[in-house]
């Protein structure tokens, strides 16, 4: 054995005297502030499964729905940093630092990431009665009729909700949001043609594309879908226009470095698994992994991006 290799061996098991001696011992806790059966809940899972075999240690899922995520993030932001409390986010993890004014904990340092995961875009579609075969064509129809369109979401504050606030703004367009509880509730109006606008996750709008009962327009990512090839990014006709959905894995601030790094390359050699990276694509997502500074990275900046649309666009859900 090398000098170094000993070297190594003895700071990690100092770093790890140092954690309570309870917390080798105990199941790591992945909370899913949304219920089960959404796409969060349905990543997570997937990869908390993956993760306690590469550990060779139980990891659970707990879900604790409420406020847009935030409950389950004060939750871990409060929780000991020992590394068996762990937070799966999605992209509103990020956008909720703007949406509400009075957060009982910090987005940025209250947390740190362990790693991205997959990042999954929208899609514009529109119900057949909506004249327009393009995305170019769409916003030439919108100008035509300034604030004669409504389009529906999920809820204020949604990626649904900003991806229509980001596209009005760049394309110089207005159109009137109806917002519902959640997609599926969505669904009936946006197929009877009575709110015939929506951005939604890929894969649970083609269906109804492929069944003709919808139409896309674009997709919102800046490239096109696997999913659906065919239909172009709305980049190719509105340059610079990119929202996507994400997930990461947070742990609390002062987790043990060594124990981010750790979790970090796990996370990555599952969620690169050809397994893993199979399912993601059926779920309309592509995976997104990194180092733990990247992911970090990434999501300050999209707290920065998106408070600046959220703040132009006036939407507050306190």
């Amino acid at each position: 054995m090398t000098m170094l290799t000993r070297r190594t061996l003895l700071v990690t098991a100092a770093c790890a005297a140092a954690l309570p001696a309870y917390a080798a011992d105990q199941p790591i806790r992945i909370s899913v502030g949304f219920a089960p059966g959404g796409t969060t809940d349905v990543i997570a899972r997937l990869v908390a499964n993956s993760l306690g075999q590469k550990l060779e240690r139980p990891v659970i899922v707990d879900n604790r729905p409420g406020a847009s995520g935030n409950i389950a993030a004060q939750m871990v932001a409060k929780a000991a940093a020992d590394g068996t409390n762990l937070l799966f986010v999605p992209s509103s993890h990020a956008t909720n630092a703007s949406l509400y004014k009075k957060l009982a904990f910090d987005t940025e340092r209250d947390f740190t990431a362990i790693g991205m995961v997959a990042r999954t875009p929208y899609v514009l579609v529109v119900h057949p009665r909506i004249a327009a075969k393009s995305v170019s064509e769409f916003i030439a129809l919108l100008k035509s009729q300034p604030g004669q369109f409504q389009y529906a979401t999920a809820s204020p504050g949604t990626g649904q909700h900003l991806a229509a606030e980001l596209f009005k703004k760049m394309a110089g367009v207005e159109m009137t949001q109806i917002p519902y509880k959640g997609s599926s509730a969505a669904l009936p109006d946006l197929l009877a043609g009575r709110t015939p606008i929506m951005f939604d996750n890929v894969a649970l709008m083609v269906p109804q594309i492929r069944s003709g009962a919808l139409r896309a327009l674009g997709i919102t990512s800046d490239k096109r879908s696997p999913l659906l090839p065919s239909v172009p990014a709305v980049a190719e006709m509105l340059p610079g226009y990119e929202i996507q959905g994400w997930f990461a894995l947070l742990a609390p601030a002062n987790t043990p470095a060594f124990l981010v790094r750790e979790y970090n390359a796990a996370l990555n050699s599952v969620v690169n698994d050809p397994a893993m990276t199979s399912r993601l694509v059926d779920l309309g997502a592509e995976t997104m992994t990194g180092s733990p500074a990247m992911a970090n990275e990434y999501i300050v900046k999209e707290i920065s991006r998106w408070g600046g649309v959220i703040r132009s666009a006036k939407i507050s859900l306190d």
